[in-house]
Parts: structure tokens; sequence; C-alpha cells
């Protein structure tokens, strides 16, 4: 009998590379539901098809799904974050997680700079103003993008590659990494004052419960009055409450979120503030990402059920020995 490998969610039209990767190789694919299911649903997923592999997108595959898998080797996220994925039952059952940590790095930080972009030039509110009626030049208060103070929030491969195209346009870039060596132009602080002297603040941090609600009311607070906040990783850093409050007070200047808590739910008081940015978590996506996503997710899958180590393992995980 074929090993099966169980996708649990997909967000594109077809499964065209999933099956080239997983059925040449000799498994068998099986999947659940475009948009993702309940943590319930890919646990009877996994009862079902009791797979030596989960490919998950969006989908929670939580304890329950990884002990109605006894055969199961490898859990891979097609995507960066693990956020979906109880990495540490995985661990404890000898379980591989893998993910695909690189292949939106151009697409992330190019759709971060383009939050800030639309800021600076006030793209978003002129666009809605012109199509209610309203030319208004005089209204204008635009920024030199130059000018600019740019906080970043996470400095891994995205964060870098952002800092590196707005030092392009001129702006000084401070990050909050302790300990790292740092390129020219780009400079250390602690969290607190990083918030206070950036004109811009971009969130490209990892979700964890230690980073959960990062930006809360008290550090929101602490950003310069009348500053961008980008968060173009995680809904969860943001505590969407507080944000909403300070950009109605005039705290904050503005706001562009790929992401928010509680997605795909979007506030009312949020969604109606003509100062913010709102896309529907797609950051990452591009035809170029979305294609070498796919495949290197597979091929992640392929090797592990083939024997070989993967190339990007998120964990350990216990030998029968240290399980016993």
């Amino acid at each position: 009998m074929l090993k099966k490998v169980l996708l649990t969610d997909y967000a594109w039209p077809d499964l065209d590379i999933e099956r080239q990767v997983i059925e040449s190789a000799g498994f068998e694919l099986v999947h659940g539901p475009s948009s993702p299911p309940g943590e319930q649903d890919v646990a009877r997923l996994a009862v079902l098809h009791r797979p030596a592999a989960i490919l998950t997108c969006w989908a929670q595959v939580n304890a329950q799904a990884i002990a109605a898998s006894p055969h199961l080797q490898v859990i891979a996220r097609m995507g960066v974050g693990l956020d979906n994925i109880d990495v540490a039952q995985a661990t404890r059952r000898g379980v591989l997680v893998t993910n695909v940590p690189d292949y939106c790095v151009e697409e992330v930080s190019d759709h971060a700079l383009a939050m800030v972009l639309a800021w600076t030039r006030g793209l978003s509110i002129f666009s809605a103003r012109i199509r209610e009626g309203h030319w208004e030049p005089e209204t204008a208060r635009l920024r030199r993008l130059s000018d600019l103070v740019v906080g970043i929030v996470g400095y891994g491969r995205i964060g870098r590659r952002t800092a590196a195209k707005l030092k392009g346009w001129g702006c000084r870039i401070v990050v909050n990494t302790p300990g790292q060596v740092l390129e020219d132009g780009v400079s250390n602080a602690p969290l607190e004052a990083l918030l206070a002297a950036c004109d811009v603040v971009i969130v490209h941090a990892p979700l964890t419960p230690e980073t959960r609600h990062l930006f809360n009311a008290r550090r929101i607070a602490l950003m310069r009055p009348g500053a961008l906040l980008v968060n173009v990783s995680r809904g969860g850093l943001v505590d969407t409450d507080a944000l909403t409050a300070a950009l109605i007070s005039g705290q904050l200047g503005a706001a562009g979120l790929d992401v928010l808590d509680g997605e795909p739910h979007v506030p009312d008081s949020l969604a109606r503030l003509p100062n913010v940015i709102l896309t529907p978590h797609v950051a990452f996506s591009s035809d170029a990402s979305l294609t070498e996503l796919r495949r290197r997710a597979c091929e992640e899958v392929v090797r592990v059920l083939g024997g070989s180590a993967p190339r990007h393992a998120v964990n350990q995980p216990f030998s029968n020995a240290e399980k016993s």
C-alpha cells in the first residue's frame, strides 16, 4: 500500500504541482477542502487517511491530529510561520516538522515597502476621495521617504531585505536585535527606544506565546505621534483594539495591515478608518513565490518519506529511546 500524504487545505485553484511531486515519487496524495478545515476536521481527516505525512497551509495541526496519525513521519508547513502546528507535540512523538523559510522574502519585503510608499504619498486616501468626487490637492500632507527613520521589529531574512530596500531610498534604519553585526546605515536600539525614535515601524517578527500582542496599548503609546505601523507578519502580534483606539485618537497617523488578529474577520471600527490600508494576508503571494512554495514543501515530504533528511527541519524529534 502506498504511503499517504494528507494536504489539509490549499490557497490556489489546483493541485497539479502537489500531485506531480508527490505521486511521481510513488506516494498517494489525499486532501481536505481548499478552505482551512477546523481542528476537529483535521483530526478526522487524519483518522480517515492515517497519513505518513501532512502538508498544511493554514489549517491547525494540533496534538489530536498528530496522535490520530500513528504512521506520521513529517508535517510540512506550506509557508514560514509555525503557529498553526503543535511543534512540541510533534517533537515528542518523533515527527519532523519542516517549513519553507525563504520562498517569499522578496514579496513580503515589497509589500511592506508598498505600504510605506502608499502612506508617504497618500495613495489610498486620495484614490478614495477622488472616486467620491473630491479633487483636493490642497489637502495633501505628504512626506519625503528619504527623511524617514524606519524601525524594523524582527530582523531575519525578510527584515534584512526590507532594510536593504529602504536604505536604497535613503531611509535611516533602526532594529531591535541585540548582539548582531549590522550593516552600514542600520543601528540597534531597545524596543521602547526604537518605537519612540521612528516615523515608521514595520513588524516582521514571528508569532509565539511571548510575542502575542507585542504591540499592546502600552507599547503603541510609546510610538512617535503620527507614526505608521505596518504589520506583514502575523495578526496576533498587534492588539487590534489598542491599535484602533490609537488611530482614532490620532496617536498613530496610519496603519498598513496585511494580517489581523482574528482574520478573516475585520472589525467595523477598523475597516471604516480612512488611515488604514488593508490587504487580505497576501504579502507572501506572487506567481513565482507560490510555485516555489508548493514545490519545495512537497519535496521536503518526499525527502523524509524516502529516508533522507529534510533541508529545513525546525525541530529535532525525540528518538524512541527518549520517548520511553
